[in-house]
């Protein structure tokens, strides 16, 4: 159900309360047990008056992409201070997908979105802020915070924690999955395997192409919930410092003006994300991000959305995985608003949508200047990488619900093959790494759906080994899982329904043939409906991966990844 939204959010509100929430938490003699406690962690009499920010921290020093967040939520607690709220620094968790790829770990990362924006809901609720601001820094911090602040729905700024910059010889962590694929090839010698493990990952800062992180921070953005640059920007530089000040100062402003989240992310709020993150070539992740956070801020958002958008955005971000450049080198000559301020004059975005300064995305784009002439990082909407999107939404036979495939167009618009068909992603992988997947293959990963897997895992692992075994453009790969934001090739994920669900994925078999078609947006099963319902008929639920705790739990709760795979 839409929030029925104001005609003119921006206006004075005559009734606004800065200090609608803290005033329940501290005001009064009855709340002096509460004023007793606070004073304990550093409160002061004056302290009582102001509104009360909410710093969500995603820090943890068990990644690159965290480990220096709470240096950022710092200074943004000192800006809130400053802009006369009072701070008040919490954390939330993370995990590392980067470390937990390929492994059984990586079940929780889907999960961690929801634990996550639990987390934040949790505590700006006990505790009464007024005002949030929010730092991510890996993929499901993001969306996380972002689904948080909709349910919330009180002041809030999102501050992304920045990138990191390339490794020795341009390398990231891409390189290194796609070094595993090499060395199984033989192209790559231990001592150069280890060389790469060594150079890949310099320091602090998500992982530096245009993969889920810079994807979700560049809709943040688009989407009027980080201000300007913040998607663009090095995790280890001044300029972050200096966004996170601002945002601490943006949020009290926001306080005062009594503008919330759900009047900046508006249906025309998620277009305008959409459109940015075709432009930029992002993550297939993002469309079940989007979904969820649309869900979060009672905004109606579906796959067909993305298709009727996709038809008119280009590609125009030549960024790895399937370009050459990095976020970071994107970022030295002008970072995101360049290019949206080039969508916006071509009559791609919503320019009168309500941000996080107070003003709209046309008002912040007015002044920006154009990338320098001799830049070669986004093309011209006459020459652009590929003139549609690359994000493109499926149906079909297999996936009767939807699927979503990452089309760049240099591995082919089209492929038939064999189904090759493995039951969890440990076993394709090790069949790929021995040299058993051929080309003209599909090779079909399912029972890794959102409730099947649990946690919909990411398929980096068989998606690099394919790639670093240079069978990129022969082979594809189906699944009911997901995708790194770094897959790359002609690879179909989000298949929905799940196999776990008793979707056609989990009736394929060795041999049958698939066709999949970008064109027409379909993926079939060369198998009759005779056939197809004789092996329904026979199909038996696998026992759960667990009967017990957080992925049990997600595992009864969880949408189909075509709704976003919620849990609320």
């Amino acid at each position: 159900m839409n929030r029925k939204r104001s005609s003119n959010p921006r206006a004075s509100q005559a009734k606004n309360d800065p200090r609608r929430w803290s005033r329940l938490v501290v005001d009064g003699p009855k709340q002096t047990p509460s004023r007793a406690m606070l004073r304990a962690v550093g409160f002061k009499d004056a302290d009582f008056k102001k509104p009360r920010i909410g710093i969500a921290s995603t820090w943890a020093n068990l990644t690159p992409c965290n480990m220096h967040i709470n240096d950022l939520a710092k200074e943004a607690e000192a800006g809130a201070n400053v802009a006369g709220g009072k701070g008040v620094l919490f954390n939330t968790i993370t995990v590392s997908d980067g470390i937990s790829m390929g492994s059984p770990g990586m079940r929780y990362s889907l999960v961690s979105r929801e634990v996550i924006a639990d987390s934040i809901e949790t505590v700006a609720g006990a505790e009464g802020f007024d005002g949030i601001v929010a730092i991510g820094g890996c993929d499901k911090n993001m969306p996380g915070c972002a689904i948080a602040l909709a349910r919330l729905d009180r002041p809030a700024v999102f501050v992304y924690g920045g990138t990191i910059r390339p490794g020795a010889k341009r390398r990231d962590i891409v390189s290194v999955f796609e070094a595993v694929g090499g060395h199984a090839a033989g192209k790559v010698s231990d001592r150069e395997l280890l060389e790469v493990e060594r150079t890949a990952i310099p320091g602090p800062g998500s992982c530096g192409g245009m993969y889920t992180a810079n994807t979700m921070a560049s809709a943040m953005e688009a989407l009027g919930m980080s201000l300007p640059d913040s998607s663009a920007q090095d995790a280890i530089s001044p300029n972050k410092l200096v966004d996170c000040r601002r945002a601490g100062e943006a949020v009290v402003a926001l306080v005062n003006a009594g503008i919330t989240p759900r009047q900046i992310m508006t249906r025309k709020a998620f277009e305008n994300a959409i459109t940015v993150t075709i432009a930029l070539g992002g993550s297939t992740n993002a469309v079940l991000h989007m979904l969820a956070i649309a869900r979060a801020a009672q905004v109606k958002l579906t796959l067909d959305d993305f298709t009727r958008i996709g038809k008119r955005v280009p590609v125009l971000a030549d960024l790895r995985p399937s370009g050459k450049y990095a976020m970071s080198e994107l970022i030295a000559i002008g970072g995101i608003r360049p290019l949206m301020k080039r969508l916006l004059d071509r009559g791609l975005l919503h320019g009168d949508c309500l941000t996080v300064t107070g003003k709209t995305m046309a008002e912040n784009l007015r002044h920006v200047r154009d990338y320098p002439q001799n830049q070669k990082i986004i093309q011209p909407f006459s020459a652009p990488i590929k003139a549609d999107s690359h994000l493109v939404v499926m149906y079909g036979g297999v996936a009767p619900e939807g699927a979503v495939a990452k089309i760049s167009g240099k591995e082919g618009l089209a492929f038939e093959g064999r189904a090759r068909v493995f039951d969890g992603e440990e076993k394709a992988t090790a069949a790929i790494l021995a040299g058993k997947v051929k080309a003209g293959d599909v090779v079909v990963i399912r029972y890794e759906g959102p409730r099947g897997g649990p946690g919909m895992r990411e398929m980096l692992s068989p998606t690099g080994a394919i790639m670093g075994l240079g069978l990129g453009d022969k082979v594809a790969l189906i699944t009911d899982g997901r995708f790194s934001g770094g897959s790359h090739g002609f690879v179909v994920g989000h298949i929905s329904p799940e196999a776990a669900n008793g979707g056609p994925i989990a009736l394929i078999r060795n041999g049958d043939r698939i066709r999949i078609d970008a064109l027409k947006r379909r993926i079939d099963l060369d198998v009759s409906a005779r056939e197809m319902k004789a092996r329904a008929n026979a199909w038996k639920a696998p026992k759960p991966y667990t009967t017990t705790g957080v992925l049990a739990k997600y595992a009864r709760s969880v949408s189909s990844a075509s709704e976003g795979a919620v849990t609320d």
